[in-house]
């Protein structure tokens, strides 16, 4: 009987320097996704790897894997969250690696050559973000550089200093 009881014992290590329900439970929450998570890895390791097919966003190794052809694209840092909602809405599957071996770093995003079609139009409406986004906005240092000139051909400045004293 004593053996069964140790079999079946759990131990958890909770590591906090007041120990509250809230720490208790939270810790607990844990245990049990753990808990699932093992149990549905479980499930998919009896499936044959051919059943999952990746989709969407993926690393590089698992596209070229599909055998359908790779082309590239180099994208800038700036824009690589904002294109991949846009990828994400047209159900493109790619995968983007960084780029180290020139000076700056750039992006590359890598696609399957019979998403062509999907991929241009999602940088097409990427591109009409992005150009909407930017359409708007002043550069602050030519702002500056107005405001500059500005105050240099002020006629009133030396009226403005005998005042101000």
């Amino acid at each position: 009987m004593q053996e069964e009881v140790e079999q079946r014992t759990v131990t958890l290590a909770i590591s906090a320097s007041k120990l509250t329900a809230r720490v208790l439970r939270d810790a607990i929450n844990k245990y049990l996704s753990y808990r699932r998570y093992r149990k549905s890895a479980k499930k998919n390791a009896e499936k044959p790897p051919s059943d999952i097919k990746p989709c969407g966003k993926q690393t590089v190794e698992e596209l070229i894997g599909q055998n359908q052809g790779v082309k590239t694209i180099p994208i800038a840092k700036s824009e690589v969250r904002s294109f991949e909602r846009v990828a994400r809405k047209y159900g493109v599957d790619f995968a983007i690696r960084r780029d180290d071996s020139g000076e700056k770093p750039r992006f590359l995003v890598f696609f399957k050559g019979r998403d062509e079609d999907a991929i241009t139009a999602a940088f097409k409406e990427y591109a009409a973000k992005a150009v909407k986004r930017n359409k708007g906005r002043k550069s602050v240092l030519d702002d500056l550089h107005q405001k500059v000139e500005q105050a240099k051909d002020d006629p009133n400045k030396a009226r403005r200093k005998e005042l101000e004293r």
